[in-house]
């Protein structure tokens, strides 16, 4: 009687967990959503059958992004003004030309940013101290930068980069900002 009773409790303990099972299956199907053609019917016993949802795709990965990111424009004044330099690269140095085909350095700044519709001093000394500071780990495209104690300036490319007209014999270009000492920077 013993086996008997035994076997009793197994059956109904299979039962009460395979109601709760069957339960549970249903309570899922009725909770998550599928569309008919991922819904895969499962037969349970003394239940019937039933939908369960499948799995649905995974989404789609975003493209990892690039290593190194452009740096973003300080303004829409400094994008204008950066643009305006790079369309000078190779445009002559002469001392004192504030262009619109040869550049002194502060020079280029100042008409750089005129082309933006902003008024900048003339002279590196003044550039210096206009607009307001920046520090060199927040440069912007578009920033001033001034090198050499305010004896040179150029206009920020981003990536390390900055736009100026050198010196005598050499065209505006294009160099590293680490290439002369870092004075100061301004955002106008």
């Amino acid at each position: 009687m013993a086996n008997h009773k035994s076997a009793r409790g197994s059956r109904l303990a299979g039962s009460v967990r395979g109601v709760l099972v069957a339960g549970a299956v249903a309570a899922g199907a009725v909770v998550l959503t599928a569309t008919p053609a991922l819904a895969q019917p499962i037969n349970i016993p003394g239940v019937g059958a039933i939908e369960i949802p499948g799995q649905l795709p995974a989404a789609p990965q975003s493209p990892s992004a690039p290593s190194v990111a452009p740096a973003p424009l300080a303004s829409s004044h400094g994008t204008q003004a950066l643009r305006a330099a790079e369309s000078k690269l190779g445009s002559p140095y002469v001392w004192g030309a504030t262009g619109p085909n040869s550049f002194d350095c502060s020079g280029l700044v100042q008409w750089a940013y005129k082309q933006a519709g902003i008024s900048v001093p003339r002279t590196t000394y003044d550039q210096a101290n206009a607009g307001s500071p920046v520090s060199k780990n927040a440069l912007q495209p578009g920033d001033v930068v001034l090198f050499n104690g305010a004896e040179h300036v150029g206009i920020y490319q981003g990536n390390g980069r900055v736009v100026h007209a050198p010196t005598e014999g050499q065209p505006v270009k294009s160099t590293p900002v680490d290439a002369m000492p870092f004075y100061s920077a301004r955002r106008f």
